[in-house]
């Protein structure tokens, strides 16, 4: 999900102050010290700390709170989907409070944009690879004055000045006498002390957990022995579940529903009707005391279509238009110098056109969500991503203000972007669906259930993208312009981010990665086409533009060095000259894959190849080498993936390993075989059997060396996934002379 980089950038400067957080209000009647930031500018007030009021309330964010039993529970107002946020910031808080890292523990924030925003977005949310490095400050300013409040109870306590004591794993050491106490024991005192204007935070050197350290994961031990609390596992007293039909075409109207059989289904207690708050017309939903009663129930309602104002086009036909419009000019996106002269003086001129496909998020926990829909207000348990949108759409649809729409964050089973949607779809339909469930008597808590097949079919995807490029060459091989033209979806257009994100018919999103190409060359165009009258749903894929633009300009780039004559590697290196940490991840990698040495044979009738790709997404860099093996008969298996990431300073070196290589499976998968096709404007795919993922098989042996860096940290998320589909189609040029311009690889190199 993409960072919106020129939001908020005042808010994300703000003046920070930290305050005092009731430890009746917040604590619900236990002793013990909470801490939070508080956003100056946001509120309206001043920035200096206050008491608690007499009901022992608080209005700033609390981010550390310290039990009487001497527990650390770290506040993460970012989701924890597998991504390891909640090991990331808690890191940073136990870094500067000095925290035993066994007692410290994490809580989703609820949903409170002004307690809980992502400084980066201006509004609550995860996504764009911003969660460490939006909090990176704000986290460790938070355990740090904590620190100092503990130290000052414990001053107090044992009659002595605070510079004399220390911290070391939760506890407060006087060395001189050898008296020491507990962060449990000072709680409550802590919490009485005035909050420190100022704090000095740790020098790197001093550092004892941000990289320097195997750490447990957070989640990890939940998700181990089933503690793990995913929307899934909500269980209300009376619940029932909902699953809803969708249509086969997008734009299709519900016209006629019979459910006289949904009915006889054991478990079934009733369907409901209800207006689609993002779909065309109404929608039907079948209530069950279970989740099979309810797709039982589902599938057997008898439902009438009008597929009049329906999208009907296919995949070829999607993709004829989108070739003749790659033919003619499109939106100026960046005209630097003059390409058009320069490719009629060439020495040589590539021409290429690159295709990706739809694509499914395919996370493995289904779109699911919870309301429980009172008289003035509503609860919703959700894997919860993007807190502010969905509240506020959700207020909407009910007539409710924000603040009495109440989202708790669960755990999420992967997202990658899709739990983030723009328009709030999955969270709008389950409130819909219960609010109509209220009208009909059903006043009862809901869970929203939509299954695999729901999912793939039911829209929301990567977009279809088609590239078509020329660059030309001197007669030595240099590079002396590059035009790209680009034609698919504008995600963000219609969206409450079209302000900030779209210009001048510009999806930011639609060009990230190509509108700014690292490259030297001395004449630069790139153009754009955004069809407005595809029906299809899209919205951010995990790297979102750069999915498709890391793809092309990477194969693009290698393409040149070919008929340069050149390496690969070090064609690419010198042009990247006026950018240090693009040439530090290239060098990396290319000496840890063993570039410069020959790639060991294959079997007989086996052709073997090497192939590299670099890219910055999200404010890292990575590159990557991809060694791959191709026998007679077209069979390709990807051998080895070296890769190489500069995300600046490393927190937890473990997590970014794990996001690289989960990154590079999850790329993996959608290079080699995912797609989705439309016949007639229905998905041809359904589930993992024709929308196909990695298999375990499948996964090469793979390296992550991270670059040292003295940088601010930047996201992890992301990145990993751009270079992975040129390394790996460069990797099969360099084995069998075949160049793959189209996504996915599937059968292309058996004939």
């Amino acid at each position: 999900m993409h960072v919106l980089k020129q939001h908020a950038q005042s808010r994300a400067a703000a003046a920070l102050s930290t305050v005092n957080v009731s430890r009746r209000g917040f604590m619900k009647g236990s002793a013990g010290l909470a801490l939070g930031l508080y956003i100056a500018p946001l509120l309206g007030r001043d920035s200096r700390a206050r008491a608690a009021g007499d009901n022992g309330e608080f209005a700033p964010n609390a981010f550390v709170r310290v039990t009487p039993e001497g527990e650390v529970v770290v506040i993460a107002k970012h989701i924890e989907m597998g991504q390891g946020t909640y090991t990331g910031l808690a890191t940073l808080v136990a870094e500067e409070l000095d925290a035993d890292w066994a007692s410290v523990r994490v809580e989703g924030a609820p949903a409170n944009t002004q307690r809980y925003q992502n400084l980066a977005f201006g509004i609550q949310g995860t996504g764009g690879s911003t969660s460490i490095a939006n909090s990176f400050e704000q986290m460790r300013q938070a355990g740090a004055k904590a620190r100092a409040m503990l130290v000052a109870a414990a001053a107090e306590r044992l009659d002595v000045s605070p510079g004399s004591l220390g911290v070391h794993r939760g506890r407060v050491i006087h060395e001189a006498s050898g008296r020491e106490l507990g962060f449990g024991e000072l709680a409550e005192a802590a919490a009485d002390q005035p909050v420190p204007d100022e704090v000095t935070l740790k020098s790197p050197e001093r550092f004892t957990l941000i990289g320097k350290q195997r750490l447990m994961r957070q989640d990890s031990p939940a998700k181990t022995d089933g503690s793990a609390r995913f929307t899934q596992d909500v269980q209300l007293d009376g619940m029932l579940i909902a699953v809803p039909a969708h249509p086969a075409r997008f734009g299709s109207r519900l016209t006629g529903v019979d459910d006289a059989e949904a009915l006889e289904v054991p478990g079934v207690v009733a369907s409901v009707r209800f207006p689609s708050p993002t779909r065309d017309g109404d929608l039907v939903a079948v209530l069950a005391t279970n989740t099979w009663a309810a797709i039982k129930g589902r599938d057997a309602l008898a439902l009438e279509w009008d597929d009049s104002q329906a999208f009907t086009m296919s995949s070829e036909a999607m993709e004829a238009d989108y070739r003749e419009r790659a033919g003619r000019p499109g939106d100026t996106v960046t005209d630097r110098g003059d390409a058009a002269a320069a490719l009629d003086e060439a020495a040589q001129v590539i021409e290429a056109d690159y295709v990706v496909p739809y694509l499914a998020h395919a996370a493995m926990e289904p779109l699911n969500c919870v309301v429980d829909l009172q008289d003035d207000h509503v609860n919703i348990l959700n894997g919860e991503q993007w807190q502010t949108l969905d509240q506020q759409a959700v207020a909407k649809l009910l007539d409710l203000p924000p603040e009495q729409v109440r989202i708790q964050q669960l755990f999420a089973g992967g997202s990658f972007g899709r739990r983030a949607n723009p328009i709030s779809d999955y969270v709008l339909e389950a409130a819909a669906i219960a609010k109509a469930a209220r009208d009909q008597g059903q006043a009862v808590p809901i869970k929203m259930v939509w299954t695999r097949e729901d999912d793939t079919r039911g829209g929301h995807y990567r977009p279809f993208n088609y590239h078509r490029a020329r660059l030309a060459l001197d007669a030595d091989g240099n590079l002396t312009a590059w035009h790209q033209r680009l034609v698919g979806q504008s995600i963000l257009t219609g969206t409450a981010m079209e302000s900030a994100m779209v210009k001048d018919g510009i999806d930011a999103t639609s060009v990230e990665g190509v509108a700014d190409l690292a490259y030297g060359v001395p004449s630069l165009s790139v153009e754009l086409h955004t069809p407005k009258e595809i029906g299809v749903p899209v919205q951010w894929w995990r790297s979102v533009g750069h999915t498709h633009t890391g793809f092309s300009t990477e194969s693009l780039i290698d393409e040149a060095a070919v008929a340069a004559g050149r390496d690969p590697y070090q064609y690419r290196r010198e042009r990247l000259d006026r950018h240090p940490r693009w040439q530090g991840v290239l060098d990396l990698a290319a000496e840890k894959a063993g570039w410069s040495t020959p790639l060991e044979g294959g079997a007989e009738g086996v052709k073997r190849g090497r192939g590299i790709a670099v890219h910055e997404s999200f404010a890292s860099y990575v590159a990557q080498v991809a060694e791959v093996s191709v026998d007679a008969d077209g069979r390709l298996k990807v051998d080895r993936v070296v890769c190489a990431v500069d995300c600046g300073l490393a927190i937890n070196p473990d997590v970014i390993r794990a996001q690289m290589e989960g990154g590079i499976g999850f790329a993996l998968a959608a290079a080699l075989h995912s797609e989705l096709t439309l016949d007639d404007g229905q998905v041809q795919q359904s589930n993992f059997h024709d929308f196909q993922v990695l298999r375990l098989n499948e996964m090469p042996e793979i390296e992550v060396h991270i670059a040292p860096s003295a940088e601010a940290p930047t996201g992890v998320g992301e990145p990993g996934v751009p270079p992975l589909a040129p390394a790996v189609t460069n990797a099969i040029f360099a084995a069998t002379g075949q160049r793959i311009r189209r996504l996915p690889i599937a059968n292309q190199l058996r004939g």
